[in-house]
């Protein structure tokens, strides 16, 4: 459900000048999309949209233009700086070693990212496991990994 309200809305900001959450509501309820102002709140947020000036002066709702690597690269490069002490990769395994205590908090960041080709993680206490998809995957989180260092 919450990925076709979302893909309605950007459908609708593409089409229209919405500047309110309460026009964009008006809107959603047009196309049979029936929706809460907080729930749309949370869109707005979880989707990027931004607020832009309009050819005619007006502000408008757009999807944001940001990459959201750069947010990926931002959480990644503050939780490897805070906690983590190596890595090493095995086949389609990374094993990352992180000061006692913050291998669950790595792990609990990393997953939230989204990253393709990540299966799932595992975490000790000072040792997490990355089970990546196949070897390519793990050799290009691998490499991300480095270059933050």
């Amino acid at each position: 459900m919450k990925p076709g309200r979302q893909n309605v809305i950007l459908e609708i900001i593409a089409e229209q000048d919405i500047e309110t959450q309460h026009q964009l509501l008006k809107a959603l309820e047009a196309r049979g999309v029936k929706s809460t102002q907080a729930t749309l709140s949370r869109d707005i947020k979880d989707m990027h949209l931004i607020k832009e000036q309009g050819p005619g002066g007006n502000y408008r709702y757009v999807a944001s233009s940001k990459p959201e690597t750069d947010d990926f690269d931002l959480r990644l490069k503050k939780i490897f700086r805070e906690s983590v002490i190596s890595y090493d990769i095995a086949q389609n395994l990374l094993i990352i070693k992180t000061l006692p205590g913050l291998a669950p908090a790595a792990c609990s960041a990393i997953d939230s990212m989204e990253i393709r080709g990540l299966v799932g993680s595992l975490a000790g206490d000072d040792t997490a496991f990355l089970a990546m998809r196949d070897n390519e995957s793990a050799h290009s989180l691998y490499h991300e990994i480095e270059m933050l260092f």
